[in-house]
């Protein structure tokens, strides 16, 4: 069996326990009410040990977790394919700032284009808590399609409409944590799983030590399954999809 069979083969796993790829999103008794309207307390209940609960009260400042640091002013450059076509995507940490759940959560612009062509912009929301777990608490994202038209599905924001914040890298990451990255029932529901620790990866901006494997699935593309490699220091370092259509995206520049 090689690599990629293996790694089919866990993501069916992944599938079949799909209900402990979940974190909560409950907050305590202390936390700040949302602006907007409240989770709905019907989003999925967590199961997994991996999958630490969400406390506004103890969430914000910088991000430094070793396998998604977002350091303010850092700015990553990945090229790959995607939908059959060359896309390059910049990724800024800007010092912007939001309010979500009473958190100030770090905002990050993820910018794709193909030959200088706009496909996609979106504004990620993150937050990390005093254990060094590193939140997913929404986005903003607008895709421009050939036709003129903008769609902006998949956007979410915790705490409206039953969104929920979800896990975007665990603290202390261990085979075979499963958690939730994020949740908007019909709009935002992929789960992660890691699948292994350590190696070298050759990457286009260079050979990356002890890095993080996941596997990625959402119920909205059942036939889509995507594997992620994490290095420390730096976050995502590559993508690429082992089922359903064929994409890739690798690191190639980092300043900040």
């Amino acid at each position: 069996m090689n690599a990629t069979t293996r790694s089919v083969a866990c993501a069916s796993a992944l599938m079949l326990a799909l209900g402990a790829c979940t974190t909560s999103a409950t907050r305590t008794a202390t936390a700040a009410q949302p602006t907007s309207t409240p989770a709905s307390t019907s989003a999925p209940a967590p199961t997994s040990a991996c999958a630490p609960t969400f406390d506004a009260a103890n969430a914000g400042g910088s991000i430094t977790n070793p396998y998604y640091p977002l350091p303010i002013g850092r700015t990553m450059v990945y090229q790959g394919v995607r939908d059959g076509q060359k896309q390059t995507d910049t990724v800024t940490v800007t010092s912007q700032k939001k309010s979500i759940l009473g958190v100030s959560a770090t905002v990050v612009t993820d910018k794709a284009d193909h030959n200088g062509q706009p496909l996609e912009d979106t504004r990620d929301y993150f937050a990390q808590d005093r254990q060094g777990n590193v939140w997913y608490l929404g986005e903003d994202t607008k895709s421009f399609e050939p036709d003129g038209t903008v769609d902006t599905s998949g956007s979410w924001l915790s705490g409206a409409d039953g969104a929920t914040p979800g896990i975007i890298m665990l603290a202390n990451p261990q085979i075979p944590c499963a958690y939730r990255q994020e949740f908007l029932k019909g709009e935002a529901e992929d789960t992660a799983w890691i699948i292994s620790r350590g190696g070298d990866v050759k990457i286009p901006y260079g050979t990356v030590h002890n890095s993080l494997r996941t596997l990625e699935f959402t119920v909205l593309e059942p036939d889509v399954i995507d594997e992620k490699v994490y290095a420390p220091g730096l976050g995502i370092v590559r993508e690429r999809s082992i089922a359903g259509a064929q994409e890739t995206s690798d690191l190639v520049r980092v300043t900040g």
